[in-house]
């Protein structure tokens, strides 16, 4: 579990983060929805210690992240998994070179189970067989795929996705969504996924966190989203046709 308690971050004179506390739950999709510039990307980067909070706490397990010298945070980090928005793989090195990386930096397995974990990993998201590819004889689907492979290759606890479905077609997108639902359920991670994806929020949202201009609105399940009387909730999530209709139907 992931607590953040009344953390506030700004750049400059700009507040990005207004006092916000949640609770990411384990073993459980937690969602953190909101339209582009609402400050999910730094929430999570907060969360991350990519960037420093003014000020709040943040805490992994119970233990005081916020409060951490690197050299204690870099114990948890090696427990966290991160797919960033454009799956950020090393261009000039093959699939299993990629998945290697965080291997080679973090662990002091052999290679031989390096080489074992790495195909484990690959077959567990569907791509076997890739390992001598390189990421340019990928589609986008798979190049994602790899990128939650190699995110998951060190057993994490916390797994962080980043707009995991920007740039997929409609069916790809289901398609990243189910294997992550499927990986949080099956290791027991607590996952923090930030999406405007509406679909995304129905299929596979177990824990949601809604954010507007910086401060923390609403904060709920995907099966009271519909019923939720939240003003700039509905405006967020009823701004589809598709969603209009289902609210018409409900």
């Amino acid at each position: 579990m992931i607590e953040v308690k009344n953390i506030t971050k700004k750049f400059g004179s700009t507040l990005v983060l207004n006092n916000i506390s949640a609770t990411f739950l384990s073993g459980k999709v937690n969602l953190i929805i909101g339209q582009s510039g609402s400050g999910k990307t730094v929430a999570i980067k907060s969360m991350l210690g990519l960037h420093e909070i003014d000020s709040g706490t943040i805490f992994y397990d119970q233990r005081d992240f916020s409060s951490m010298k690197n050299k204690d945070r870099q114990i948890i980090r090696k427990e966290i998994g991160m797919v960033f928005q454009g799956g950020a793989l090393f261009d000039s090195k093959s699939i299993e070179d990629n998945l290697m990386v965080p291997l080679i930096m973090f662990s002091n397995m052999s290679k031989e189970k390096m080489k074992y974990r790495i195909n484990f990993c690959l077959k567990r998201v569907n791509l076997e067989n890739v390992n001598h590819l390189y990421p340019s004889d990928l589609s986008g689907g798979m190049q994602k795929r790899v990128a939650i492979a190699r995110a998951i290759v060190l057993k994490p606890k916390y797994l962080f996705c980043d707009e995991p479905n920007s740039g997929l077609d409609p069916y790809t997108a289901t398609v990243i969504d189910e294997l992550l639902k499927e990986i949080t359920y099956e290791y027991k991670i607590t996952t923090v996924i930030n999406t405007h994806d509406m679909n995304s929020v129905m299929q596979i949202g177990d824990h949601i966190i809604f954010i507007k201009e910086g401060v923390k609105k609403w904060e709920g399940s995907k099966n009271e989203i519909m019923d939720s009387e939240n003003k700039d909730l509905n405006k967020f999530i009823f701004a589809s046709e598709v969603f209009k209709r289902l609210k018409s139907l409900s």
